[in-house]
């Protein structure tokens, strides 16, 4: 990656290494009608995943719970940025039946961040893992989840139900932090970390190449990340979701993410998912083995 810091507005072509197939398939048509059916929030939607054809296709999607709607606004992200609505009860019911009817062997659960409420939605996290684990008992579990502002209470609630991944994207790195995730603190996201792995829970992070970093910083919060505990490492390119969003700076080579692999692993990382199209949740099944 270049030394130099570029302006996060420029924009640049896309290069042919990031196509991707259109979702086709019985798989993915299964997968669709269930969401849609259950009126259930999928990142792969609101987060306009590239692999979701891939996914979907073999059976498998990251829901999202606690609405479609996020209190804060990161200059990265496709999901909608408001006032989200009263939490609805019935999800995490919801989110366990169909898992269910999917026949999905590792369900991988996010949220939006909210802010709004006091116990940051980890009332409804603890419910959802605990419906998921009574309806599919043979089901393993990867949970992405906010920083809960912070909140350790709110953290280690999660944290009690020994979902086998919990995960917490750093997104990028220092320098970048505030502009990419706005209200987000970087050294937070590290203590949310290091409490996970401090709790005994395989812990996983992802960061975004692309958008400005440098080499040395790129590797700086890669080793800040292993300091924290973290097990699983995946590292993907940023893809601007639409035009109000931060614009991609640099388009990272496959060789250059398969350095960064070795790079990973070489400095004690478990696992280390690392390509141009990968995001947190690809190949999510693979991390708790």
């Amino acid at each position: 990656m270049s030394e130099k810091v570029p302006d996060l507005n420029t924009r640049i072509a896309k290069p042919d290494w990031l196509r991707v197939k259109l979702p086709i398939g019985k798989e993915y048509a299964m997968v669709r009608n269930v969401v849609s059916e259950h009126k259930l929030h999928t990142i792969c939607e609101s987060g306009n995943c590239p692999n979701m054809g891939e996914c979907w296709g073999a059976g498998t999607a990251t829901f999202m719970i606690l609405g479609n709607i996020c209190t804060r606004s990161c200059g990265f992200c496709a999901v909608a940025t408001g006032r989200p609505k009263a939490v609805d009860p019935d999800e995490p019911r919801r989110v366990a039946n169909s898992v269910k009817l999917m026949g999905v062997k590792h369900c991988v659960i996010t949220s939006v961040d909210r802010d709004d409420l006091k116990d940051g939605g980890s009332e409804i996290w603890v419910e959802t893992i605990r419906e998921v684990r009574k309806e599919n008992p043979g089901t393993t579990m990867e949970t992405l989840i906010p920083d809960f502002a912070g909140n350790m209470e709110n953290l280690r609630r999660v944290i009690a139900e020994r979902p086998e991944i919990i995960s917490h994207n750093l997104e990028t790195v220092r320098r970048t932090t505030k502009q990419v995730r706005v209200q987000a603190k970087y050294d937070r996201s590290l203590q949310v970390l290091a409490e996970i792995s401090k709790n005994g829970v395989r812990t996983k992070s992802g960061i975004m190449l692309g958008l400005g970093e440098t080499r040395d910083e790129l590797i700086e919060s890669m080793q800040d990340l292993r300091t924290a505990g973290v097990h699983v490492l995946t590292l993907g390119q940023y893809l601007q979701p639409t035009r109000v969003h931060l614009a991609v700076q640099e388009f990272i080579t496959p060789q250059t993410f398969a350095e960064y692999q070795q790079l990973g692993l070489e400095m004690g990382f478990m696992f280390v998912e690392s390509g141009p199209l990968v995001r947190s949740s690809y190949h999510a099944e693979k991390h708790i083995k």
